[in-house]
């Protein structure tokens, strides 16, 4: 059967622009769009501000430096950064001087940070601060190919590096590419004619299902395209007048690519943190931010708490406020009756929550990495803050579909961008195809392979379907991997494998697509519990059993020993104990005895939502038995 492949609809201002390198983005827009406040860097109680031109400047410090330094094009070079200026700065000067980035995640175990930097071949560490200089030096001695770390921040004079290694601060690395340009002033525009569209500009190393890393090899052209496709959607947005408020991690490509954009378009750039994120949103007042879901979990769940604490007739409006973006329909514009009800909510109440927010400039929310709750996509823009979900992964640049101004629909990730392909496959898998796919993985040809067929098509390993007006729905995961609301990625067989090591259990499922942490249905072992329940002086029987404290209470031993040694967001957080096995006859393991995870998340579900709905305490407990 023929594909019905699906593009961007044809009323969109969506632009498919091809050949263009990344640095081509900053240079043009310096020339086009100049900014005296393009890059804004917390400092202190205010900000450290560089135009577009002067970023510019100190890109090319950077890129003449590292080939001072005596790194060549081609070669590979480690980020061990925070996501901020100095991330921007080191991008785009490895860039310039032909040099392949290998962001790395600060939040990685040493082991993975290790193999990353290993099997990327980094010959080079820019690292931000001291405290980030420490951490990499415990562990510099199994990565002997870095002979070169730059340090944005300090003087690393404490720093204990391997024998053979240099340190150098940015600053010195900057004043050595001053020298070279001094010298050389053309030097900057004989980088940029080196530079081809199809390099490869970075490696993004993302989790498989073995749990082994894989480095997605991304180009110019993929990035550069994705960032005028995606942004050229965004009819509301203009140039040097917008302000974008950036606080994702720039070592995943949806931060990444988006920061690329606003650098296309001119746009000023303010660095923030999840940390700092509340009290730079009420002083930046963007009109553009990205954000994930998670976030906007927190704020809805915060302002809810606030409804139910007030008093009166404050309480009574804003309740009633609230019921009503709770209802609200994005794809309908308020009429009649209900528009002055609208309006009247937004003058009593959503107004003064976008100014309390800091979202009284704001245009576009865009909102990925994880699934968008139908509910808070519709509340969101009730508030009049306009809220855009769209759907991609690492291997695509990111972005494949998004909702945007004029064609929003809650519950959906939208229709494709510009120039990209997207099709159902008969066993209903996402495929895709276009400039934004990937080369391939590095160094593993066989699972480049495994993902794009012959004909090109991208196999994303997610499941969806269109609606009839052409919006993309995500259905589910077609492996066991899966997303948190966070957007961090979960791979449940390692806990489950070692929740299963003890006797006690037989089976467990780690669950938590599209949630805030992850849980656990455990099936005990039956027939050794009571054995173990007699040793320990427990005289309950049959189920009863699963609800004896002391029963409880070593199954919660055993979740935080399975938790040990597991990436934080792959932690067991609440579980509940299932008195009945998973078997073939229940239809709950295939014949071949997988798990159809499927069929468990539908025969469990109120269990599952109960784990979510119920308060997280200290520690893994809140066990408890399905009935």
């Amino acid at each position: 059967m023929a594909l019905q492949i699906h593009t961007a609809p044809s009323d969109t201002d969506g632009r498919v622009v091809l050949g263009k390198t990344l640095p081509e983005l900053l240079d043009e827009a310096v020339e086009r769009y100049p900014n005296p406040s393009g890059f804004n860097q917390p400092a202190g109680e205010g900000w450290q501000t560089l135009s577009n031109g002067a970023f510019r400047d100190a890109a090319d410090e950077v890129a003449l430096g590292l080939l001072a330094s005596g790194l060549e094009r081609g070669d590979h070079v480690a980020f061990f950064m925070d996501s901020d200026l100095y991330f921007a700065m080191a991008d785009f000067g490895t860039l310039i001087a032909g040099i392949v980035n290998v962001p790395l995640y600060t939040t990685y175990a040493p082991e993975n940070l290790v193999y990353v930097t290993t099997h990327g071949e980094a010959k080079a560490m820019f690292v931000t601060n001291e405290e980030m200089l420490a951490n990499f030096a415990g562990w510099a001695d199994q990565v002997p190919d870095v002979k070169l770390v730059i340090l944005a921040e300090g003087t690393g004079s404490g720093a204990s590096l391997p024998e053979g290694v240099r340190l150098m601060t940015l600053d010195d690395l900057r004043a050595e590419g001053k020298r070279v340009r001094t010298a050389t002033p053309n030097r900057p525009d004989e980088l940029r004619d080196m530079i081809e569209p199809g390099d490869l500009a970075t490696l993004i190393y993302t989790s498989g299902t073995t749990g082994q890393p894989k480095g997605v090899m991304l180009t110019h052209e993929n990035i550069s395209s994705n960032s005028y496709a995606a942004f050229t959607g965004l009819a509301t947005l203009g140039h040097q007048e917008e302000v974008a408020l950036t606080f994702l991690p720039m070592t995943h490509i949806y931060a990444r690519m988006l920061s690329f954009a606003n650098v296309a378009w001119g746009h000023s750039i303010y660095y923030s943190d999840p940390d700092q994120l509340v009290g730079h949103l009420p002083s930046v007042r963007p009109t553009m931010m990205a954000t994930v879901p998670r976030v906007l979990e927190k704020v809805f769940d915060k302002v809810l708490l606030g409804v139910s604490e007030a008093e009166g007739l404050k309480a009574k409006i804003a309740g009633w406020a609230f019921d009503r973006a709770q209802h609200y329909d994005l794809q309908k514009e308020p009429a009649g009756l209900d528009a002055l009800q609208h309006g009247l909510a937004d003058k009593l109440v959503y107004s003064k929550l976008r100014e309390r927010l800091g979202f009284t400039r704001v245009k576009a929310l865009s909102v990925g990495g994880a699934a968008l709750r139908q509910d808070l996509a519709n509340a969101f823009n009730a508030f009049g803050i306009p809220t855009y979900q769209g759907y991609g992964l690492t291997e695509t640049s990111p972005v494949i579909t998004t909702n945007g101004p004029g064609f929003n629909k809650a519950g959906t990730v939208g229709p494709p961008i510009a120039g990209v392909e997207v099709a159902i496959a008969e066993d209903g898998e996402i495929l895709t195809r276009g400039p934004h796919v990937m080369q391939g993985y590095y160094k593993a040809q066989d699972k480049t392979d495994e993902v794009i067929d012959d004909d090109g098509w991208f196999h994303t390993g997610d499941i969806g379907e269109f609606t009839p007006d052409g919006f993309l729905k995500i259905t589910d995961r077609k492996k066991a991997l899966f997303k948190l609301s966070t957007g961090k990625y979960v791979i449940p067989q390692p806990i489950e494998n070692a929740l299963t090591e003890s006797p006690l259990i037989e089976q467990a499922v780690v669950v938590g697509n599209s949630q805030k942490f992850c849980t656990a249905l455990i099936f005990p072992n039956m027939e050794a519990l009571p054995v173990w329940a007699r040793q320990h002086g427990v005289t309950a029987s049959g189920e009863a059993l699963l609800k004896d404290p002391t029963v409880q209470a070593e199954f919660e031993r055993l979740v935080s020993e399975a938790n040990a040694g597991m990436d934080h967001w792959s932690q067991v957080q609440r579980f509940r104990l299932v008195p009945e096995l998973m078997t073939v006859e229940n239809e709950l393991l295939t014949p071949t005895m997988k798990v159809k995870r499927g069929a468990v998340n539908k025969q469990y579900e109120g269990s599952i939502d109960d784990m979510y709905k119920a308060s997280v305490s200290s520690g893994h407990g809140g066990a408890s038995v399905v009935a």
